[in-house]
């Protein structure tokens, strides 16, 4: 962890500078990143100016920001002393979330509370850990321990069917359910699908993709693919869900605006014993014909008071693509 120095007295401006201490120097290199970037984004989000002088960083700015850089700065630096790689969504998730208080716990067992221990959550799969970036996004991901059924709604590039899919590869790989069931509704196929080419798998796979994406972010190749053909794990149209009963199964149902009234009752009725649910969607972006009410609103309408059931909204600040998404976002809001 690195040695705060006394700061010298504020200068003419009234600026306050921090000099902050990192002893491997290393390790320091990989904080500050390839060509100092990670410093870089810290000055424009915050609004310093940070020095390197030997295995000293100085923050100079006003006093809060100046504090605050020098938080994420440490905590950056403990993140690398505990082993741990810091590359530029690590900087941003600090940036996002800062030092934030411990978690609740209520709903979790054992394995899940050691998750959420210190307040950091950490999903891991077989190729990679999986960390929320922002305060929503870490709810999010309590939720989706702690309830069977969670909905998360929001813009594009928030992360809600990602962490829902690392949530479902983490529950997968440490046993708590037997299979991973991934659907979306096939709408923006409509009557052109039969003029695709290829079986029905063929045909549906490019409305999959996303998934499949996901997916591939936690599994190595050839386990993914024997998973798939044992049916372990289920990629399919929503339509496909009719008629069964989804036991032990970590289930999501994506872009479920798109999901009509009466197919969103059929996904959510299909909920068997020993299973979790989760339903995405992106209000704003419905392509059902004109007339046809999403199923995503009326659920929300219907079941917001059954407590059992974990409502998750996330904004345009949630957005953890490029900042250009959500200043797109922001734009389109404004002007709707």
């Amino acid at each position: 962890m690195g040695n705060t120095a006394s700061p010298p007295a504020p200068g003419p401006d009234s600026l306050h500078e921090t000099a902050v201490e990192f002893p491997d120097n290393k390790l320091l290199i990989d904080l500050c990143g390839e060509y100092d970037r990670n410093l870089a984004e810290i000055e424009r989000v915050l609004g310093v100016q940070i020095v390197r002088r030997g295995n000293l960083l100085s923050v100079l700015g006003e006093e809060a920001p100046a504090a605050e850089a020098t938080g994420v700065l440490n905590a950056l630096y403990a993140r690398l002393e505990g082993g741990k790689d810091v590359d530029f969504a690590d900087v941003d998730r600090e940036l996002r979330m800062g030092a934030d208080d411990e978690a609740t716990t209520g709903g979790l067992d054992g394995d899940q509370l050691e998750m959420f221990k210190g307040g950091a959550v950490e999903i891991r799969t077989r190729k990679k850990l999986v960390e929320p970036r922002t305060d929503a996004q870490k709810a999010y991901v309590k939720s989706l321990y702690a309830h069977e059924l969670v909905f998360g709604i929001g813009p594009a590039g928030t992360g809600k069917t990602y962490l829902a899919v690392a949530v479902g590869v983490n529950m997968f790989i440490e046993g708590h359910v037997d299979r991973i069931i991934l659907a979306r509704p096939a709408v923006e196929a409509g009557e052109k699908l039969g003029y695709l080419p290829g079986d029905m798998k063929e045909k549906v796979d490019p409305y999959m993709q996303p998934l499949y994406d996901a997916l591939n972010d936690f599994l190595p190749g050839k386990q993914l693919a024997k998973l798939i053909e044992e049916k372990r794990i289920e990629i399919a149209p929503l339509a496909f869900m009719r008629g069964r009963t989804l036991s032990n199964a970590f289930v999501v149902l994506d872009e479920a605006q798109n999901a009509t009234s009466m197919q969103m009752k059929m996904f959510l009725t299909r909920l068997g014993e020993g299973s979790r649910m989760v339903v995405t969607g992106d209000r704003t972006q419905i392509d059902l014909p004109r007339g046809v009410p999403s199923g995503l609103s009326d659920a929300e309408r219907l079941l917001g008071s059954i407590p059992q059931i974990s409502f998750n909204y996330f904004s345009a600040r949630d957005v953890v693509r490029h900042p250009l998404v959500a200043a797109i976002i922001e734009a389109y809001e404004a002007d709707g």
